[in-house]
């Protein structure tokens, strides 16, 4: 089993990474995802992992019922590696792990590996500043926190306000990119957006969205906005 290593700059990454392709799944840089490992393809990409670089690409497949096709299915173009920074074998022989987000890629191809999981050409450079220290810039915090409170009551999430009036920019709007049921294709939007700034904005209209469709409409309106029956 390889030593921990550090990973500090996009060139520390290897070129070439394992990847578990899994529906709704998210994971941002310097996010947590802990995952509950079973399939024995995937049970053999952990064991690879934990004996080269520890890393996994996190990449959506593009098909939303990818789970019930036959083959490979065709992966998203971006996807994130995270670094296995918890590790542990249970007596049924499945693996729990945690990743650690490090930093986004373009899939720019797949190789034939001969492993039973699938490895892709990453190519991280579009996302240099992914890996770098977490800067913390000015957001609509207004904005979120008015979009927020009627999604999460809508649907009885539980919520420490207080956690969330405190946590900065980026814990906070990765911390809800990754836990709100968004659809798949919302999900990889959040993943795909440029910066911390543009994901807030996108996952501000989503809430919005949401928001507006669980909503009655206001007026005696029809809910297509046609004209009112008399």
């Amino acid at each position: 089993m390889s030593a921990p290593r550090r990973y500090r700059t996009i060139a520390d990454l290897p070129t070439v990474i394992p990847v578990f392709p899994l529906i709704g799944a998210l994971l941002l840089p310097r996010t947590r995802l802990p995952l509950n490992i079973f399939e024995p393809r995937y049970l053999a990409m952990i064991d690879h992992a934990m004996d080269t670089y520890r890393l996994i690409g996190m990449v959506q497949p593009k098909d939303p019922n990818a789970d019930m096709m036959v083959g490979a299915p065709q992966l998203s173009d971006v996807g994130c590696v995270g670094r296995i920074v918890d590790y542990s074998e249970l007596d049924n022989g499945h693996y729990q792990i945690t990743l650690l987000g490090l930093a986004r890629f373009l899939v720019s191809g797949e190789r034939d590996a001969g492993t039973p999981f699938r490895q892709v050409a990453a190519d991280y450079h579009p996302y240099t500043d992914d890996i770098s220290t977490a800067a913390d810039p000015p957001i609509a915090r207004d904005r979120l926190m008015q979009a927020l409170k009627p999604y999460l009551k809508d649907r009885a999430m539980q919520t420490d306000w207080k956690s969330i009036e405190e946590a900065p920019s980026e814990a906070l709007v990765n911390a809800l990119a990754i836990l709100c049921p968004f659809e798949p294709k919302e999900k990889q939007a959040l993943l795909e957006a440029p910066t911390l700034r543009e994901r807030a904005e996108a996952l501000i209209a989503l809430l919005e969205i949401a928001n507006a469709v669980s909503s009655p409409p206001r007026g005696g309106g029809s809910p297509r906005g046609g004209q009112p029956l008399h």
